[in-house]
């Protein structure tokens, strides 16, 4: 009897072993293919590789913008069992509250992903890598680093928590700087640690490097005196553009106020690029193109007289009148002194639509296309040129509004001859297309004319440059308010190129809202000019052309000649 059951105990010990056998068979060649999918479903994953983002550089080679290696940190919140000492001890090397950490896991608890930082540090990767915590991952990712900071923040702009460019040229260049992500297999345990990389799919392909046309000495000069300026002149806000005048490649571009785009918090009301998306209206900027419309249609030269007496006149309902009566000014003298009621009477001898057609192949009221994103196309119509008074404030920069970079390029057309070229913010490695659009013996009489306007007795005196000839113009233009236009706020602006003999730069100053007691181009933005200036051209080793008398210190009989001789 007890020998029966010896035997059954065996029987059923070798039929669950023989079952068990055949359990184990039958999942090991049957079932295989099905079994190692869900293993490797729970431990294998692809996972993508990010793409070192193309670099920045000025002109000469300096980093503006670079990709540093950070991490982003991660869970899974249904899995994240973490006891008190180690929640404890996560919160204290992500530096976050653990209130704030622990609320962040019950939001997202019923997720299976979720970030708890971004853009972590080394330092901070090391600590919490030490920790050894289950599902908790470091993902290594970049971050954009601008080793200009504010100095150069509008021209290069940003990128987002996710490495894409949302303003200035991380924006505009998005496609050419963003590189490709790679992808490969990753081996990892049950806590989700990665044990080993098993295979690599592709390889990430880098985004292209880009080459601006800024020069950092320049931008670093320029940034620094219009800064100290709005401070001085307790402006709201202020912009410069500088130009190369034989390329077209905008060597600095800087706003007031700026912001640091390495950490923007609090700051975004410096961010917006006002060189570039603002537009207002010029003021007296825009007198050369009106003496060019003169010189063009043969009626006038540079000595042709204009009776101003008694100073002012009126044009439909609109008085039109200058500071002091001049009397009798000739058309370079009227430049030189900035006659209202002069300009207004040459524009209204014109034909209807001289001077808006000056203005217009200087390239006011159209888009520059220089590469930089939010670029402003101005206001310059020709809808209501049959009315005198819109001919008349036209003429002195009222009844039409450009950006700084608009009246930059407008200024190289007659910085280069009359060569309408384009504005570019990128580096330029070959011989760029320009158009003549205006007659370059015109040009030279007109450049002669604001050479006088930065002569001891022009509207620009402290534009002036010792060593150089410096040709430009002075414009002062009330804001529009509520009650029509205010006389208590002002727009200053300055435009000019140097050396007047070979102009090798284009400046454009404005100083937006001015409130020190001075608010006239000439007494807040030429100063700046000529500060910027004077660096700029030692900078750039560029030899003076004052040697002999200027054309403002010779006055004004000799213009004529002058520009004849191929000012």
């Amino acid at each position: 009897m007890r020998a029966w059951r010896h035997y059954f105990v065996l029987g059923l010990f070798l039929l669950a072993v023989g079952a068990l056998s055949t359990r184990v068979v039958f999942l090991g060649v049957t079932e295989r293919d099905f079994l190692q999918q869900e293993g490797d479903a729970r431990s294998i994953r692809r996972e993508s590789i990010p793409a070192l983002r193309g670099v920045i550089y000025d002109r000469n080679g300096e980093a503006l913008a670079v990709s540093t290696p950070v991490y982003a940190v991660s869970t899974n919140p249904q899995k994240a069992d973490f006891s008190t000492a180690q929640f404890a001890a996560m919160s204290d090397a992500l530096e976050i509250p653990q209130m704030d950490l622990e609320r962040r896991l019950q939001t997202h608890a019923d997720k299976q992903f979720v970030y708890l930082k971004r853009h972590a540090g080394w330092d901070m990767s090391q600590r919490l890598d030490a920790l050894d915590l289950p599902h908790l991952e470091l993902r290594p990712e970049y971050r954009r680093y601008y080793p200009a900071a504010e100095i150069a923040a509008h021209v290069t702009g940003l990128t987002d928590i996710d490495d894409q460019g949302i303003e200035g040229v991380e924006l505009a260049f998005e496609r050419n700087l963003r590189g490709q992500p790679g992808a490969k297999v990753v081996l990892k345990d049950r806590r989700g640690n990665s044990i080993r990389d098993l295979d690599y799919l592709a390889p990430p392909r880098f985004g292209q490097d880009v080459s601006l046309s800024i020069d950092s000495r320049l931008q670093y000069i320029a940034y620094r005196e219009l800064k100290s300026a709005v401070q001085v002149h307790k402006a709201e806000s202020a912009s410069l553009i500088m130009a190369d005048a034989k390329t077209g490649e905008i060597l600095a571009l800087v706003n007031q106020p700026s912001y640091n785009p390495n950490d923007i918090a609090g700051q975004l009301a410096g961010m917006r690029n006002r060189a570039v998306t603002d537009s207002y209206e010029p003021g007296s900027t825009v007198k050369p193109f009106t003496a060019l419309a003169a010189l063009e249609s043969g009626r006038y030269d540079t000595e042709t007289v204009i009776d101003t007496s008694p100073g002012y006149f009126r044009v439909g309902g609109k008085l039109i009148q200058d500071p002091i009566n001049r009397a009798s000014l000739s058309l370079a003298q009227a430049i030189q002194k900035s006659s209202q009621v002069a300009i207004a009477k040459v524009a209204l001898d014109l034909e209807e639509q001289a001077v808006f057609e000056v203005l217009a192949r200087a390239g006011l009221g159209d888009f520059v296309s220089s590469g930089l994103p939010g670029e402003s196309m101005g206001r310059l119509n020709n809808s209501q040129l049959r009315y005198p008074v819109v001919r008349a404030t036209l003429a002195y920069g009222y009844g039409l509004s450009v950006t700084p970079l608009q009246l930059t390029r407008a200024y190289l057309t007659l910085a280069s001859g009359g060569k309408r070229m384009p504005l570019s913010i990128l580096k330029q490695e070959r011989q760029i297309e320009t158009e003549q659009v205006f007659d370059p013996e015109h040009v030279r009489h007109v450049l002669a004319m604001m050479e006088l306007v930065t002569a001891r007795a022009g509207t620009a005196a402290q534009a002036a440059v010792p060593g150089y000839r410096v040709a430009g113009k002075t414009g002062t233009a009330r804001i529009v308010g509520k009650q029509g236009y205010d006389d208590e706020r002002h727009v200053a602006w300055f435009a000019g190129m140097l050396p007047v003999s070979d102009p090798r730069l284009v400046m454009v100053v404005l100083v937006n809202e001015p409130r020190s007691g001075v608010n006239s181009g000439g007494g807040v933005a030429a100063p700046i000019f000529g500060r910027v200036a004077e660096r700029s051209m030692r900078l750039m080793g560029v030899a003076g052309d004052a040697q002999e008398p200027t054309i403002a210190e010779r006055g004004t009989t000799e213009l004529v000649s002058a520009a004849g001789a191929g000012l």
